[in-house]
């Protein structure tokens, strides 16, 4: 199995005044193929930061990024983009979608961004609504729907481009119990049938423990890297 995703010796400084703050700390690990990984840790442990930096999102001050086989430090932004629009897919605590396009569109908009047909793009996007619960929702506006059906839409748009990798930044944050619980089954259930690797940030170690592998950050650096106990193919079901 191969490495989907590899960090190493990665470093993210930030001036603040006189102050130099070190957010990621000489961070090293790869990511094979097809796994769930959550990266867990307080807040302030640089997650959030760590997982821009993966997805190419942001610059690493030192150290290199290797996302699906492509190094992206030699990238500008423009070429970043482009492997993130063929290779990856976000989903955010915030949901992220356009408030003037409906749900259908929202779900089509990366796929238009390439230049791919409108009527396959549409089916394909139709479908993933209804596989989300949403083919009765396609044509309303994020304003109409609830935080959990707004997630659902974002998770749609997020597996249009059927990624390699899935990054979710808390993706139940903003949620109910009832509410995120379902959308994490939904996360993973996609994860399994797409066969896309999953890397999720969380500050939940009960969602945290339903991934194949955990890696914990403290002070910008890895102090713990493991399995969870709990076997993906049970806590997913």
């Amino acid at each position: 199995m191969s490495n989907i995703l590899e960090v190493q010796q990665l470093y993210r400084k930030f001036q603040s005044g006189d102050k130099t703050l070190t957010v990621v700390d000489d961070i090293n690990f790869s990511i094979p193929e097809g796994i769930s990984c959550a990266i867990v840790g307080p807040s302030g442990s640089g997650k959030t930061t760590l997982l821009g930096l993966c997805a190419g999102l942001d610059r690493p001050t030192s150290g290199s990024v290797t996302l699906n086989g492509i190094p992206l430090n030699p990238l500008n932004e423009d070429e970043r983009a482009k492997v993130r629009n063929q290779h990856v897919g976000f989903v955010f605590q915030t949901f992220q979608l356009v408030p003037t396009l409906t749900a259908l569109e929202n779900v089509m908009v990366p796929l238009e961004l390439r230049g791919e047909a409108t009527k396959e793009v549409r089916q394909r996007a139709t479908q993933l609504l209804e596989s989300v619960g949403l083919g009765d929702r396609t044509h309303h506006y994020p304003t109409q729907l609830s935080g959990g059906e707004q997630q659902r839409v974002a998770i749609a748009r997020a597996f249009i481009n059927r990624p390699k990798i899935l990054f979710a930044d808390e993706p139940t944050g903003n949620l109910d119990t009832e509410t995120g619980e379902y959308i994490e089954k939904l996360i993973f259930d996609l994860n399994e049938q797409q066969g896309t690797t999953l890397v999720m940030v969380t500050h939940d170690l009960e969602l945290a423990k339903k991934c194949d592998r955990i890696i914990k950050l403290k002070n910008g650096q890895v102090f713990e890297d493991s399995h969870a106990e709990v076997q993906p193919e049970t806590a997913a079901g």
